[in-house]
């Protein structure tokens, strides 16, 4: 067998709005709708409808043999609900053909596998929950992880909750001589399947593909199937993992990305011996050929793969051991709206806002950022958490029925 397995990552925060200092106490509402809206406006018109109708067309004239995957964030279904339900139509019918997967994450899109088991637990059941009402009762198999983030004990968490796969970065640090193009198993728990990003040739699509300076460019359908075929005889799968917002957002229409992903397929059928397949497919006809051995965690972020995107300096780690020293009060409390804020302030990107890394990895963090410093970022989250921490000290907690 020797497959593709392609999977994109559907995700948008909820972004706040500025929040002064003399807002705490005042103002208990954080969210900035109106540019919450506009972004998914814009990306619904520049990638989700255009791409998903192009995923429909392909699907149709292959007949079941093009697959793909999705983990869509349940931050991003609720926004979806609010601002674009003919894209959420339109997600729902790709799901309907039976050739799109879906992958379970946490539903906030948050950290919370890093710092708490009983909060991660909590949100992967809620966006099980929420798959399952949007989806028509569809139950994914295999997890993925917030920005990919994957250790030895998060897998082991995973496998406790009954995933038969997990989907994690092709690290290089951690592979050392080994291939991201085979299919291994989480060392705590060999019942668990581990797929690795093969993050060259994923690159190759997400962020060199427009890049004129590239040695390689343009890519053209050839020269990657032309790749593919250099891939030893041995390695059978090749996970191609990236976000979705590559095709016409990340990638503009006018590079050519969405006519590259048009003509992929028939180049791969007709020029290689590759399938398409989708995780769950991989799982269950792939043997592993050994475990994976990660022992501190890895994402899929930045030139380290490491949590550094998200954690690690002052500002970073302030936020999150703040919002998370307040895990056991809020969940005594029966408020809804408290419930939903204490559930969006996790979302991984306010941290990620606050990332004060240079380079070539903090041009990146500045273009997804809504701010113009990670210490905006820092000071607008904390003027928000303060008023949050008063709101969770001040509301009643919920009275436990007696036995």
């Amino acid at each position: 067998m020797r497959t593709i397995c392609f999977y994109f990552q559907v995700h948008q925060p909820f972004r706040l709005k500025p929040y002064r200092f003399f807002d705490i106490g005042e103002d208990h509402y954080y969210w900035d709708d109106f540019l919450n809206r506009n972004v998914i406006r814009k990306a619904a018109q520049r990638c989700y409808l255009p791409m998903n109708a192009l995923l429909m067309d392909l699907i149709h004239q292959y007949k079941g043999k093009f697959k793909v995957a999705f983990s869509i964030s349940g931050t991003f279904l609720d926004q979806m609900e609010a601002y674009a339900p003919d894209v959420l139509e339109s997600f729902q019918k790709l799901v309907a053909t039976g050739q799109v997967e879906l992958l379970n994450e946490t539903y906030t899109h948050s950290l919370a596998a890093l710092k708490s088991k009983e909060e991660f637990n909590g949100l992967v059941k809620k966006h099980q929950d929420r798959i399952k009402e949007l989806f028509n009762g569809y139950t994914p198999k295999v997890f993925r992880n917030t920005e990919l983030i994957y250790s030895d004990s998060i897998g082991a968490m995973v496998a406790e909750l009954g995933y038969k796969g997990i989907l994690t970065e092709g690290a290089k640090h951690i592979l050392g001589w080994k291939s991201p193009n085979y299919v291994y198993s989480n060392s705590q728990d060999t019942n668990l399947k581990v797929l690795l990003k093969n993050f060259r040739l994923s690159d190759d699509i997400a962020f060199r593909f427009s890049n004129k300076t590239w040695a390689d460019y343009p890519l053209t359908t050839d020269k990657f199937v032309a790749w593919l075929n250099a891939i030893p005889k041995e390695e059978q799968v090749v996970n191609l993992f990236m976000d979705y917002e590559t095709f016409g957002e990340h990638q503009w229409a006018d590079t050519g990305i969405f006519e590259f992903m048009r003509h992929l397929p028939e180049a791969i059928f007709k020029h290689s011996n590759f399938s398409f397949s989708t995780p769950s497919e991989v799982v269950d006809q792939v043997p592993a050929v050994g475990k994976i051995h990660v022992p501190i965690p890895i994402s899929w972020a930045d030139e380290e793969r490491d949590l550094t995107a998200w954690l690690g300096n002052d500002l970073q780690d302030e936020a999150f051991d703040r919002l998370y020293e307040m895990e056991k009060q809020v969940k005594g409390i029966k408020d809804p709206e408290i419930q939903r804020d204490w559930g969006y302030l996790q979302t991984s990107d306010h941290f990620y806002y606050m990332c004060t890394k240079f380079f070539s990895d903090g041009s990146v963090h500045q273009y997804f950022s809504p701010y113009d410093t990670p210490y905006d970022a820092f000071i607008n989250y904390m003027n928000v958490l303060s008023d949050f921490m008063l709101r969770v000290k001040e509301a009643k907690p919920e009275k436990k029925s007696k036995a």
